[in-house]
């Protein structure tokens, strides 16, 4: 019996869908995945043959073939272990095959069978929804599949027991609430920072102009604190940037900007990527941010919106009149 489970690969910010498809058969007893999978989704035979018998289900001395199509596809990740699990459950027939046709599938499975959260469950969500189809994933994750859309049908389990009960009927699974990330702190402040006019005025240009910003310096010299307090003079995201924003932020889960909660979207304000290095503590303590060294910033003209090798004159011209 061939079973058939639908999850997603992920192609920059794109989820693309790819058909899980398990076969339970006589032969040698193995558990083979192929497809093009990555080393993570080769690892996830052992995660499922353990989560199984922690389930209380055992593979059957048969030989089992997982093919992840398309076939010509990469795939990475950890989050190919549900639907691997629910395959090979719906192909020895612990689960009904028509329960599953509804939905997309991604999940991380623990040794004792509870569900871990993963990477991209916002461009999953928004995938599944243009096919028209539910998703399932981990109860942690369902915040954040929730933004997708009010009416998508969406189940976020603790464990594979719990999902199990719910096609059962035992133990109905409620649909999550989106979730808002916790909101940081009050953003480090441009003013704070002392000395380095050039470099300020620099700042302020890229950030009125929407200009690229190229910093250079040698360790130490305040690229860090500049570049944290550029988002306290840049104006609030908009929905186009707030979606795509939330969805990258999704794929580097939730890391990139770090959250305080474990929903990694969406976002309400403008941030910048952790630093490289710590910052001094010279150069964390309010008002007493100064670059210790010379810090060369300049804005690129060449992606200038005015299409003029005179942007800076222009660019300061609006700050200053944007400015209270």
């Amino acid at each position: 019996m061939v079973s058939k489970i639908t999850t997603v690969a992920f192609q920059g910010i794109e989820a693309v869908p790819v058909d899980v498809q398990v076969h339970v058969g006589p032969g040698a007893v193995a558990f083979n995945v192929v497809g093009l999978p990555d080393k993570a989704v080769g690892e996830s035979r052992e995660r499922v043959r353990a989560a199984l018998s922690a389930s209380g289900l055992a593979l059957p001395a048969k030989r089992v073939t997982v093919n992840l199509a398309p076939a010509d596809l990469p795939k990475e990740g950890s989050h190919y272990d549900l639907p691997i699990a629910l395959g090979v459950m719906t192909a020895i027939g612990a689960i009904p095959a028509e329960f599953l046709q509804g939905y997309v599938v991604l999940g991380e499975l623990g040794l004792d069978g509870t569900l871990a959260p993963v990477a991209g469950v916002l461009p999953a969500a928004m995938g599944a929804n243009a096919l028209a189809k539910g998703l399932i994933c981990p109860e942690a994750s369902g915040g954040e599949a929730a933004w997708a859309d009010a009416d998508m049908d969406i189940l976020a389990p603790r464990s594979l027991i719990q999902l199990a009960n719910h096609f059962k009927g035992t133990q109905v699974l409620s649909r999550p609430a989106a979730k808002l990330q916790a909101r940081p702190g009050a953003l480090p402040d441009l003013a704070e920072v002392k000395g380095q006019e050039s470099a300020r005025r620099a700042l302020e240009i890229a950030a009125a102009g929407g200009h690229n910003l190229l910093m250079t310096g040698p360790p130490g010299s305040g690229k860090s604190m500049l570049a944290s307090r550029l988002p306290s003079i840049l104006p609030p995201l908009t929905p186009r940037e707030l979606l795509e924003v939330s969805m990258i932020a999704s794929l580097a889960g939730g890391n990139w900007p770090k959250a305080s909660s474990p929903t990694a979207a969406p976002f309400a304000r403008r941030t910048t990527p952790p630093p490289w290095r710590r910052l001094s503590a010279a150069a964390s303590a309010p008002g007493r941010a100064r670059s210790r060294l010379p810090i060369t910033a300049c804005s690129s003209w060449t992606n200038c919106r005015n299409s003029t090798r005179r942007c800076s004159t222009a660019c300061a011209s609006r700050w200053n009149r944007a400015r209270p």
